[in-house]
C-alpha cells in the first residue's frame, strides 16, 4: 500500500496550476499558451497538470472560471441599483487585473472568430448565470417588473463595459461601471427587458 499524499497537497496543486495558468496566459496569451509552459512555472510535471485536465482548453476553462469566481462576487446588497454598480465595479477591476488581462487575452483572439473557443463561450456564460439572482431579488422587492430577463438585464449590464475593452480597446474605469450600471437599471425599471 502506498503512503496517502500529505494533507492539502491536492488542493495546493490546483491553486498552484490554476494560478500559473492564469500567469501565462496574461504573458504569452492564448496562442501562445502550453500544458508545459504552466507545470514548469507551477513547479509540477506535466503529467500531473494532465491527470487533473484532459487537454489545454479544459484548464483553462477551470483557470478562467477559478479567476472570475474568486474575483467577481455576486453582490446582495438590497437594492438593485447599488448590486448592479456593485458588480459592474467588480468587473472593471477584474478586467483590469492579471486575471481579467488573462482572460482578454483568449477573448480578444476569439471575437473575430466565427467560432469562439469553448473556453471563452464558457466563461461568459458562467458570467452571467453566476449574476441572474440579482433579477429576481429586485423583482421580489418590486423594483422592477415580474418577468424580467435576468440574463438580458445582466448582459446589457456588461455589455457596454466589454466593448469598450474589445472593440476600441478603451481603457475602464468605475466611472464606466457606473455608467453601465445605470443605463442597466433604468431599462429594466421601464420594463424593456420584460
Amino acid at each position: 500500500m502506498s503512503p496517502a499524499a500529505p494533507p492539502g497537497r491536492g488542493p495546493k496543486v490546483r491553486a498552484a496550476v490554476l494560478a500559473a495558468a492564469v500567469d501565462e496566459l496574461s504573458e504569452r496569451g492564448y496562442a501562445a499558451f502550453t500544458v508545459d509552459a504552466v507545470a514548469q512555472r507551477a513547479g509540477v510535471h506535466k503529467t500531473t497538470v494532465y491527470r487533473r485536465w484532459p487537454d489545454r482548453d479544459a484548464l483553462i476553462a477551470d483557470a478562467l472560471d477559478d479567476s472570475v469566481a474568486a474575483e467577481i462576487p455576486i453582490p446582495d446588497t438590497g437594492s438593485l441599483d447599488e448590486d448592479l454598480r456593485t458588480l459592474a465595479r467588480s468587473l472593471v477591476a477584474w478586467i483590469n487585473s492579471p486575471s481579467g488581462r488573462a482572460v482578454l487575452a483568449v477573448m480578444v483572439p476569439a471575437a473575430g472568430s466565427p467560432a469562439p473557443p469553448d473556453t471563452t463561450r464558457h466563461a461568459f456564460r458562467d458570467r452571467i448565470r453566476r449574476a441572474l439572482p440579482i433579477v429576481p431579488r429586485a423583482i421580489d422587492r418590486g423594483e422592477i417588473p415580474a418577468g424580467t430577463d435576468p440574463a438580458e438585464l445582466v448582459k446589457t449590464l456588461v455589455a457596454p463595459i466589454y466593448f469598450r475593452v474589445l472593440i476600441p480597446r478603451e481603457p475602464v474605469t468605475d466611472a464606466t461601471a457606473d455608467a453601465a450600471a445605470a443605463v442597466a437599471s433604468t431599462a429594466a425599471r421601464a420594463g424593456l427587458f420584460t
